[in-house]
């Protein structure tokens, strides 16, 4: 098998590396196949293909009905689970992950492959759609309910038929059978978008929850409490965690925050009292006067003196 790393190449370029499954094409436009444990033959020829990273001057459709198997596409790594659709538009990179043939014996999935020339003739621009809809999904792989399975398996069944009859208008048959088969899998992006905002929102507002219970208690204990672990365990969550959704809620860092309240404590007792510096230490519960100059200096430019004398 030749290296095909990182070459862009279309179908016509597959079928001349991979004859066998010509019996579905329809010209140098479409391709209709299964990858099955009982049809290894022809399966090899595409999982040779894969074991390189391949980009794709076209669409690509995988619709798993059995199994589990990993996919690199672009630069992240997505797991492909049973009744799970995948759409792929053109200029992607797509690897076959690491696989056992134990796995791959057991997979079931039909995939299809359309040009650019043949998606143009549906005059439906589902390129712009899916971009949009990964930039709010981030996931381009998505979990068909039963009755979504029941309709994919009847679409493809349908294609799979024309294909392999001896119609003259099996071109226009296939295009319209795909132009509603698009707006069939945007009906399911839509509705997974739906969920996800409202997940998002659900979310947001737990973040803003935190945040601010998690400005409340640093108000609270500033002056005294300065690690981050302290505050995860009075809001039951672990350091890491709400390092996280203080980031995501306000754009600064946890021990920003807590240093910042810190640093407008002792400014105000340097201001506005007649404690002694060594006294602000004390209150402030710093181990020694080394440790908070040092601490002031960093975040003011100043050292307590200095700052109280201006």
């Amino acid at each position: 098998m030749e290296d095909l790393s990182l070459q862009t190449i279309n179908i016509r370029r597959i079928l001349t590396l991979a004859p066998v499954i010509s019996e579905y094409a329809l010209g140098s436009d479409f391709i209709l196949g299964d990858v099955n444990g009982r049809q290894m033959e022809k399966s090899q020829v595409i999982l040779d293909m894969l074991k390189y990273p391949l980009r794709f001057d076209g669409y690509i459709i995988i619709y798993l009905r059995k199994g589990h198997f990993k996919l690199d596409l672009n630069l992240g790594t997505y797991d492909i689970t049973e009744n799970t659709f995948l759409f792929i538009v053109p200029g992607n990179i797509v690897k076959l992950s690491h696989y056992s043939e134990e796995e791959i014996g057991d997979v079931d999935l039909i995939f299809s492959l359309f040009s650019r020339e043949f998606m143009g003739g549906i005059r439906l621009d589902f390129n712009k759609f899916y971009q949009d809809s990964i930039r709010v999904l981030k996931n381009p792989c998505i979990h068909l309910r039963e009755d979504d399975k029941t309709l994919a398996d009847d679409y493809f069944t349908i294609a799979k038929k024309v294909i392999s009859s001896g119609r003259d208008n099996k071109r226009e048959v296939l295009s319209s059978l795909f132009a509603s088969f698009s707006y069939f899998a945007i009906g399911i992006w839509t509705r997974k978008m739906a969920l996800h905002r409202e997940e998002d929102t659900r979310s947001s507002a737990r973040v803003n929850q935190v945040f601010e219970r998690f400005i409340a208690l640093v108000t609270e204990y500033h002056s005294s409490q300065r690690g981050v672990g302290f505050y995860a365990d009075k809001l039951c969550l672990t350091p890491k965690y709400l390092s996280k959704l203080v980031k995501q809620a306000s754009g600064r860092s946890a021990p920003d925050w807590i240093d910042s309240f810190v640093i407008l404590e002792a400014k105000n007792m340097l201001k506005y009292s007649e404690r002694t510096i060594k006294e602000v230490v004390f209150a402030l519960h710093f181990p020694n006067q080394s440790v908070f100059y040092k601490f002031f200096k960093a975040h003011t430019g100043l050292t307590p003196s200095q700052y109280r004398k201006g």
